[in-house]
């Protein structure tokens, strides 16, 4: 089907998906072609929706659909505690813990001087806002066990100890190198009963 131009271009547009290589991205192409036109339209306007409808919460920089997210909003959550993530994805592994009821910040990435990422580049102005507003007694730094994430860390446990706020670590029951989101339940949970003091 290398003829074929719009193929071509759904191909390249699903190879820009994370973790989706070439064959991969043929094979979702073609599924897409044995759609029925309904199902095509309505994959597509999932995607529009999804693109217009979710964006960042303005309080902790998870995807929401109103001003804040559900987290957020949740008065019975205590929002003492709060675990500080690199991205969105990542909260859905504490999440399937069931037993962490804080709350999350995520900063947008880690620092990375070499991909020309600062620490001003991520949202950790809005998290000194939120520990003087909301009462953050504990931060958990929980950026992955990356040369980044420790850089990321240790910038903020400087920075947070002038707060007067408990900064402890996940501990390393993580893989160096790991991705917090392909992290199965047991080893994060270990993680977060094993944090430790920066």
């Amino acid at each position: 089907m290398k003829d074929l131009s719009t193929y071509s271009a759904l191909v390249d547009s699903f190879s820009k998906l994370p973790g989706i290589g070439t064959k991969t991205a043929e094979r979702l192409a073609y599924a897409v072609l044995e759609m029925n036109e309904e199902d095509a339209k309505e994959f597509s306007q999932a995607i529009l929706d999804a693109k217009t409808n979710v964006h960042k919460c303005s309080v902790c920089g998870l995807y929401a659909e109103g001003e804040r997210c559900d987290i957020c909003q949740d008065a019975s959550r205590d929002h003492s505690v709060c675990i500080v993530l690199s991205y969105p994805k990542d909260v859905i592994a504490f999440e399937r813990l069931e037993g962490f009821h804080g709350v999350y910040h995520v900063l947008g990435g880690v620092v990375s001087p070499s991909k020309g990422v600062m620490a001003k580049d991520l949202a950790i102005d809005s998290l000194i806002e939120r520990i003087d507003k909301e009462g953050i007694k504990e931060v958990i730094i929980g950026t992955n066990p990356t040369m980044e994430g420790e850089m990321t860390a240790l910038f903020l446990n400087r920075l947070l100890q002038e707060k007067g706020v408990s900064v402890t670590r996940l501990a390393y029951g993580l893989p160096m190198g790991a991705s917090l989101d392909y992290a199965d339940s047991l080893t994060l949970s270990k993680a977060l009963e094993g944090r430790k003091k920066l």
